[in-house]
């Protein structure tokens, strides 16, 4: 999920890190609005990059859902160096503008990082957590992750086994969700900037895989039913 609409969205300026860019009137109403959109689903954690922006965001859901956020420092703003705080405007005639639209994995931000970091240090933080949550809650555990723009677009291309160099063709709007299922075999996306009201499909958690002992009881027409790993031939038929 994306952080509400910020000031300096509304501002034209790139925010990056900068201490105290806070969400707007609009930004706070997403905020409260994501208590409708996701309230009634099992949420199991939140856990939200450190910049103000993203933990006002979260606030009214973890209220809701008597839950404690957790900061993850590997799901900050990208480190944009020295273009923090500049204009947008004023970026698009710089040289390296070009490289982050044409080739970003190759872009790396004056006394910043690179988009290739980002991406690196984003899809570890996520599959870690991932994990960690479906062993504690067994099998599929639904949690949200509040972040940044690119940051969630390179999480998404890594999910759809995209080159980094093909991610801006993916947006996150403020307060957007996208959803990936990450399972043993491959990552499903089954959302992907989403903005509307309620989202509940294909959201409720699929079981714990069997036991061995009760793979051997099963009888033998289960043996039929593909793992929830594997892809639907033919699409999807909830």
């Amino acid at each position: 999920m994306r952080h509400g609409r910020s000031t300096s969205n509304t501002a034209g300026t790139l925010a990056g890190r900068s201490e105290g860019v806070d969400i707007d009137d609009k930004g706070l109403e997403q905020a409260a609005g994501l208590i409708d959109r996701l309230g009634d689903l099992p949420i199991r954690a939140l856990v939200t990059s450190p910049l103000l922006r993203c933990r006002r965001t979260v606030e009214p859901l973890a209220e809701a859902l008597c839950l404690q956020p957790l900061i993850e420092d590997r799901l900050a703003e990208v480190d944009y160096g020295d273009w923090t705080g500049r204009k947008l405007s004023e970026l698009v005639n710089e040289p390296l503008w070009r490289v982050v639209q044409a080739h970003p994995s190759a872009a790396v931000f004056p006394a910043g990082e690179g988009l290739a970091q980002v991406q690196a240090r984003a899809v570890a933080a996520v599959r870690e957590h991932d994990r960690r949550l479906a062993e504690q809650h067994g099998g599929d555990a639904l949690w949200v992750a509040c972040t940044h723009g690119d940051v969630i677009k390179s999480v998404i291309a890594d999910a759809y086994g995209m080159h980094l160099d093909s991610f801006q063709r993916i947006n996150a709007d403020p307060a957007s969700v996208s959803v990936v299922r990450y399972t043993q075999l491959r990552p499903f996306v089954l959302h992907v900037n989403h903005t509307g009201s309620r989202l509940a499909a294909g959201l409720r958690a699929a079981p714990p895989p069997p036991t061995e002992a009760a793979k051997e009881g099963a009888k033998e027409g289960a043996r039929d039913v593909p793992p929830p790993s594997d892809a639907v031939v033919g699409g999807s038929t909830d």
